[in-house]
């Protein structure tokens, strides 16, 4: 299959753990592979010119004697003679068949340098033994004589080398398998630091140990994650420092068209001076919770805590209930916890006319404070976009409601804050809700 200009194999695997483990394993192995080959071939060509030139001076002893021994006692020293890999035998041996294999003409030829050339040799493979082979010749009295010839195994392997054989490569691929481990591990920790980066909070850095080239990549992450931080903390005292500014001149505006004279011009002036007032705030709002707000973390009775804040909406004559609260205590930042929900009672009175407040414990022992409606929700595909500072929705959540499009934005920068996280989802029978999920 060609792909962006390049061949991929449906054999190649997909991750680099994977490939350099295949690649140095078929490397090593092709490497070890060749060494045995070589010094097997090596032992084998050194046991074969051991054997041959062993089989010639046995060979030329036993004829010599036979030669100079009377014909009745030959017999006698056949047995004497003969060695493992040759018999001699009195007589014209058996019919065969000219041998022209290459291991059979060396044969002949050691047998003919035995005889020392005294001797018509005439070497022969017997038909169906494998490997078997005769040589005969006549000795000096006439006597014919044949040399039974069965090679034996130049080099007989030893029955434990197989399994030093699976030992080796069994250790050759632990060893590849700890290499790779080894080289991959700090590209692991490098993909992990950045799924988790997150400039809004204080995290610790990633491990600057290891090779030079793995230390070099991770003070230039950590390095990033600084800038980043840096430059997300510039862009926030900026805002905070606009806003700020802004403050005083629309105060100023203020006091000057609530002097004019009543006219429905005045009050749209009045109307639009509120909005940029509200927007200036909440940004105020947002770049103070970008930095935590200071507050210090406190006890807190969560029982008294909801209800108090259900009670100030119930007072104002709002559609506020609550539908089930744990009893216990929590430390986490009064404040900011406080800011958060009245945020999201905020939207659902806004949007839905009613809110629901519950506080469940989770199976991991964590606080979940949720705020629900029957409202019209949002789209599944807008869910993450709202979380956004200064974006709205532009069907049912715009700017005619009020929004700024900061109020979420802030309420998960204070949720960062508290050690919490803050999820918004659409209820299963319709409406939205959402939850804090404290530890």
């Amino acid at each position: 299959m060609r792909r962006s200009g390049k061949f991929r194999f449906g054999w190649w695997p997909a991750t680099l753990r994977s490939r350099l483990f295949l690649i140095l394993l078929s490397g090593l192995t092709v490497a070890y592979g060749l060494s045995f080959s070589i010094l097997f071939v090596e032992r084998y060509m050194s046991a074969k010119a051991v054997m041959l030139g062993t089989l010639e001076s046995d060979l030329a002893t036993s004829i010599a004697v036979l030669d100079r021994l009377p014909a009745d006692e030959r017999p006698a020293w056949l047995d004497r003679l003969s060695r493992g890999s040759y018999r001699l035998v009195l007589g014209p041996g058996l019919p065969g068949v000219p041998d022209l294999s290459g291991r059979g003409a060396e044969i002949a030829n050691r047998i003919s340098q035995a005889a020392g050339n005294r001797f018509a040799i005439r070497v022969e493979a017997i038909p169906g033994d494998h490997m078997r082979l005769q040589g005969h010749l006549t000795l000096s009295d006439g006597s014919p004589l044949t040399i039974d010839v069965t090679p034996r195994g130049v080099m007989p392997l030893a029955e434990w080398l197989p399994y030093v054989f699976a030992a080796q490569m069994v250790l050759l691929i632990l060893c590849t398998w700890f290499a790779v481990r080894l080289a991959i591990r700090p590209l692991g920790d490098l993909a992990a630091a950045a799924d988790a980066l997150d400039p809004g909070r204080k995290g610790s850095p990633l491990n600057e140990g290891g090779p030079s080239e793995v230390a070099h990549a991770a003070r230039a992450f950590n390095a990033m994650r600084e800038r980043i931080a840096h430059y997300l903390e510039e862009r926030v005292q900026i805002l905070a420092a606009i806003s700020h500014d802004l403050q005083t001149p629309i105060t100023r505006m203020r006091l000057r068209a609530d002097m004019a004279d009543d006219s429905p011009e005045k009050d749209k002036l009045v109307n639009d001076l509120r909005e940029i007032e509200r927007l200036v705030q909440d940004g105020v709002a947002y770049a103070r919770s970008s930095h935590g707000n200071g507050e210090k973390s406190a006890r807190i009775d969560l029982a008294s805590f909801i209800d108090s804040i259900a009670y100030d909406y119930q007072d104002t004559g709002k559609a506020v209930s609550l539908t089930g609260v744990v009893q216990g205590t929590a430390v986490t930042k009064p404040h900011a916890l406080r800011r958060i929900l009245t945020n999201f009672i905020d939207n659902a009175l806004k949007f839905a006319g009613s809110a629901e407040i519950s506080v469940e414990r989770s199976d991991e022992g964590n606080i979940v404070i949720a705020v629900k409606d029957h409202g019209p929700g949002i789209p599944a595909d807008k869910l993450e976009s709202v979380m956004q500072p200064f974006y709205r929705l532009e069907s049912s959540r715009n700017r005619d409601t009020g929004g700024t499009g900061l109020g979420l934005a802030i309420a998960q920068q204070l949720a960062l804050s508290v050690g919490g996280t803050l999820r918004i989802y659409n209820r299963d029978g319709g409406g939205l809700a959402a939850e804090i999920k404290l530890p």
